[in-house]
């Protein structure tokens, strides 16, 4: 993840969120997540686009950027 925000930091907002943190407490059941690592990617109108529970591909996120 913190490559991938090097690289392409510019044209993409990441947050990370700590669910044992009050914060992520609060945001783990809007956005339906219980396990970590979860990422989310959202389109710039707020719509989830796609999740992934665990193992996070890089690669799948430059090509949502980059189609």
């Amino acid at each position: 993840m913190d490559e991938l925000e090097d690289e392409i930091g510019d044209d993409l907002l990441i947050i990370r969120l700590n669910i044992q943190e009050q914060v992520g407490m609060e945001l783990a059941p809007v956005y339906g997540f219980e396990f970590t690592p979860t990422f989310i990617y959202f389109d710039p109108q707020g719509n989830e686009i796609w999740r992934t529970v665990g193992e996070f591909d890089p690669q799948r996120v430059r090509d949502t950027l980059d189609p």
